[in-house]
């Protein structure tokens, strides 16, 4: 397994955007032998497409993939990937995360950075996609995430059966990148974990520190892969 020391970033002035891409997780819904990150797909695999397409977003000086401890495959998965690799991941998303933001932090990066952290399931996200995010975030004292508004009906269930419809009026279905400082993100993350808060994603975590994060509009196209029949769906539009 190679090993490389982090190498540090030049002092400079003017903040900059990195990609952090966590990617130790199994998805046990996905029905796929192995971890689903490395599920083939396309003629390449699930978070190669994913690394792929966030390579050809400009403004992101590097991306940093957080692996588990014992990962042994992701060079052979995804060989053409030159951005930085750790193998800090933890047990939950947050866990990776947090590690990530030490990890970018080891290599230089500063407080005032932006990170946008992305799930490596998201295969198909397109870099225009990103670039709006960026744009609308660049300037926002907070920074924000790619969302849609709901637009089904929503169930509260209870024993396999509806116990209420719930008003969908207002409500955004959260997606990735999101997009925060490096400073502000971990001291969120860091809050979280003191208090025991579950954390499913990184704006829940800035939400809790009284803060309100930017909408941005995303595309349908943008789903997680989770469940079996997603790999086919995504299979169709990567043709």
């Amino acid at each position: 397994m190679p090993h490389t020391e982090p190498t540090l970033e030049p002092p400079r002035a003017s903040p900059r955007l990195y990609g952090l891409v966590p990617c130790a997780g199994v998805g046990e819904r996905a029905g796929t032998v192995g971890p689903k990150q490395y599920e083939a797909l396309a003629g390449s695999t699930v978070v190669g497409h994913t690394l792929a397409a966030l390579h050809r977003v400009t403004r992101l000086h590097r991306v940093l993939v957080v692996l588990s401890p014992g990962d042994a495959i992701f060079e052979s998965r995804v060989p053409q990937f030159d951005g930085w690799v750790a193998r800090t991941g933890g047990a939950t998303r947050a866990d990776s995360v947090a590690a990530g933001l030490r990890g970018l932090t080891e290599r230089g990066a500063q407080p005032t950075d932006w990170v946008l952290v992305h799930d490596a399931a998201r295969c198909l996200i397109r870099p225009e996609w990103v670039d709006a995010l960026i744009d609308a975030c660049i300037d926002d004292d907070v920074g924000g995430l790619l969302a849609l508004p709901v637009a089904d009906t929503l169930k509260r269930e209870h024993a396999g059966r509806v116990a209420a419809t719930v008003d969908r009026a207002q409500m955004w279905q959260a997606q990735t990148p999101q997009m925060f400082r490096l400073g502000l993100l971990r001291e969120a993350l860091e809050k979280a974990t003191q208090q025991g808060s579950t954390v499913t994603d990184e704006a829940s975590a800035i939400e809790a520190m009284g803060h309100a994060p930017r909408l941005v509009r995303g595309d349908a196209g943008n789903f997680k892969l989770t469940w079996p029949q997603d790999f086919a769906l995504a299979a169709q539009q990567l043709v």
